[in-house]
Order: structure tokens, then C-alpha cells, then sequence
């Protein structure tokens, strides 16, 4: 399999196919500071099963569970 020799990074916004492609699930989200500036923020990374399962912020299980994003 190429998993076995390359790493594929793969962006989706659909949930559905992260968790059935990926062995491992980075969430991303952006803040905006008290300029209106957009900054990228890495929330959590961590096996796709308990990222989906068990997230470690309420970030991330606020987005999986469809309460934003």
C-alpha cells in the first residue's frame, strides 16, 4: 500500500471521508483578533478513531458534531 512508503495529506471539510480514509485526523480552525485579523490554528491532531470518538477540545467536537463550521 503507499501509506506503507508516502505520507498523503488530504483537506476535506467532509467528515465522512476523513474518518473513513485517514489514520490520523488533524482539525484546523481559524481566530480572529480584536482587528478582524483571521489566524490558522492547529486545535488538536490525533488517530482519526478518537478524533472522532473522543476529541481532547471542545473545538473539535463542536465541528464533528455539526454545532458550527
Amino acid at each position: 500500500e503507499l501509506k506503507r512508503e508516502f505520507t498523503i495529506v488530504i483537506v476535506t471539510h467532509n467528515m465522512q471521508q476523513a474518518a473513513r480514509v485517514s489514520d490520523r485526523t488533524a482539525f484546523f480552525t481559524t481566530e480572529v483578533n480584536e482587528k478582524g485579523q483571521r489566524t490558522g490554528v492547529l486545535v488538536e491532531v490525533d488517530r482519526t478513531e478518537k478524533i472522532f470518538t473522543t476529541p481532547s477540545d471542545q473545538r473539535t467536537e463542536d465541528y464533528i458534531t455539526g454545532r458550527f463550521g
